[in-house]
Parts: structure tokens; C-alpha cells; sequence
């Protein structure tokens, strides 16, 4: 179908301001443009029971991590089931203020404990460093349960974009480094191989909208070395074996250069006996999972998220 309606309202806008492509811009100068959208686009932040934040040992250094705790009345008592979220933003851009609205939306739909965890970006410390700075979140996160009030056998993970990529490694890292064990993984838009060329990669070139040379530029900063990207870390979908791994939820976007291995990781995980639902949001582009003010279907898609996390948690 068309670029829905609102999508193409966004891309006039953007067209009529002139908004450079990210890839055009400085880091420093892409990473403040790209919040400062997000955070336009993001809808007003729910309230929240409490959000604290606080730092926990890494392999690089402190690790911050932005726990969003549901309003007490809104829940049972005991521990309850925590999703860790990892923001999106290529590796490259992105900060736990890219995920807040999201974060405080499955907080309180899911009745959850959500853990974002702020990794360290590329090119100033390239993969594997974001890889290893999540899996030591979740260990500290799974560790730490009765502290936080968490029920450690009802632990998701979830990610947006890179972090979808992010959440898909750390399910093959947990799963064959002893834990932790997850419920689930939601998967949006994930990138899962360096070096794809699908069709939606081939016809996604808008430089008003999110495109392959979007791609290419994330991708450049992440991996120091090309080779890197054969490491099923770094490409899930390069992965012999998917068995084994946590259920999973896939969303996907009809203007995306990354629908198309998107699609193919839910299909390789379904051949590999993983429980999967995927759905395909027709006629949105990448990134309308974080622009639930702007775009029917972003609040929608979060809405359906947390529907499956709720379900998957019980």
C-alpha cells in the first residue's frame, strides 16, 4: 500500500524544513538530532509509579541502567516480571532518553518492572562492546531480583531497531553462556545481517525517510573491523543454530529496508521450533514503533507489544 497518510504528512514536513539525512550529519550532531525527533514524535511520557537510576558494574566500565517501576495500586503484591529494554539508534545515536516514552508505555501496560540499559555506543567503542555491555545488564538484572523486586523466572527482553538487533544477540549470548533465561524476546524492526541484500534493501532509497544508506552508515560505525559481521552476534540470522531460544514476537514495517531480514530472522527462528508471531505494519516507515504521538499505528504497535509480553509473562 501507499506511505500511509501520517507517514507522508512527516516525510512533507521534513521535506518543506529540509531535514538533512542523519548520515549527512556529524555523530555529535546526529545524535542530538535524532532525540530531539524521537522525543517530537514520541508522544507525552506517561506517568509512571517511580523511575530511579543508577549504575552497575560492566565490562567497559559502569553501566547505567533507568528502572520504571508501575504505580503499586496498579499491580499484585509480590515480585513482579521484568522486560529489559534496548534502545535503538544503529549503535551509533541513541540514550535512555530515546526509549523513555516507549519504557513508561509497557511499564504500565504490561505491569512490569522495565530495566533500560544504557550500553555503550559506536564508533567510540564498536562491537562487540554493546553485546557484552547487555548481557552483563541482564546478569546483574537476573542476580539482583529479590533486591529490585523482581520474579527472575519471568524475565523478557526487548529492543527497537539496533536494539532489536541487541535483544536477538543477547538471547544467543544468554543461551549459550548459561543465562539468563528469558520468556520472551520482542523484536522491533531488528537488524540481523550486516551484509543483507533483500528486496526492501534494494528499494528503500528515500533520503527523507530512514533508507539503505541509513543502513550502510549504522553498520560502518559498528563494525571496526567488516569481518566482525559474520559473527552471529553481530547477524543473528548468520546463526547455525537458533534452537532453543525464547519466544518471540516480530515487528516489521512495509517502508523499511530492514522489513525484509526482519522477516526472514522470524522465519528461521519458526524452522528452528521457536514459538514466533510476526506482523508487518503496511504502508509505515522505520522507527514508527517510537512515534506513537504522530503515528495511529506506532501507539498501536506498542499496544500490541504489550499485549505479548503481558501474555508471555503471566
Amino acid at each position: 500500500m501507499p506511505l500511509h497518510p501520517q507517514a507522508e504528512a512527516l516525510r512533507e514536513q521534513r521535506s518543506e524544513a529540509g531535514t538533512p539525512p542523519l548520515y549527512s550529519l556529524t555523530t555529535a550532531e546526529a545524535r542530538a538530532a535524532d532525540l530531539a525527533d524521537i522525543q517530537a514524535s514520541a508522544g507525552h511520557p506517561e506517568p509512571v509509579g517511580a523511575v530511579e537510576e543508577f549504575t552497575v558494574p560492566g565490562p567497559g566500565g559502569p553501566l547505567t541502567l533507568r528502572v520504571y517501576r508501575p504505580a503499586a495500586d496498579t499491580v499484585p503484591d509480590g515480585p513482579l516480571p521484568a522486560v529489559l529494554y534496548l534502545f535503538g539508534g544503529g549503535w551509533t545515536l541513541g540514550s535512555l532518553d530515546t526509549g523513555d516514552a516507549i519504557c513508561r508505555r509497557l511499564t504500565n501496560s504490561v505491569g512490569c518492572v522495565t530495566v533500560a540499559v544504557g550500553y555503550r555506543l559506536a564508533p567510540e567503542h564498536p562491537f562487540p562492546a554493546a553485546v557484552h555491555d547487555v548481557a552483563a545488564a541482564a546478569r546483574w538484572t537476573a542476580g539482583h531480583a529479590a533486591e529490585l523486586g523482581l520474579d527472575p523466572g519471568r524475565l523478557a527482553v526487548a529492543g527497537d531497531s539496533a536494539g532489536g538487533n541487541l535483544a536477538a544477540a543477547l538471547t544467543l549470548f544468554a543461551r549459550d553462556q548459561g543465562g539468563p533465561a528469558f520468556r520472551h524476546q520482542l523484536l522491533v524492526y531488528p537488524n540481523t545481517d550486516c551484509d543483507a541484500d533483500t528486496p526492501s534493501v534494494r528499494e528503500h532509497d528515500d533520503p527523507l525517510l530512514f533508507n539503505r544508506r541509513s543502513v550502510a552508515w549504522y553498520w560502518s560505525h559498528y563494525l571496526a573491523d567488516p569481518a566482525d559481521g559474520a559473527d552471529p552476534l553481530a547477524s543473528p540470522l548468520r546463526a547455525d543454530d537458533l534452537s532453543g531460544l525464547p519466544p518471540a514476537t516480530v515487528i516489521t514495517a512495509e517502508y523499511d529496508p530492514l522489513r525484509d531480514e526482519g522477516e526472514l530472522y522470524a522465519e528461521a527462528l519458526r524452522a528452528a521450533g521457536v514459538p514466533v508471531e510476526a506482523r508487518r505494519y503496511e504502508g509505515m516507515p522505520h522507527g514508527f514503533f517510537a512515534m506513537a504521538g504522530v503515528l495511529d499505528d506506532g501507539r498501536e504497535a506498542q499496544e500490541y507489544a504489550a499485549r505479548r509480553l503481558r501474555e508471555a509473562l503471566r
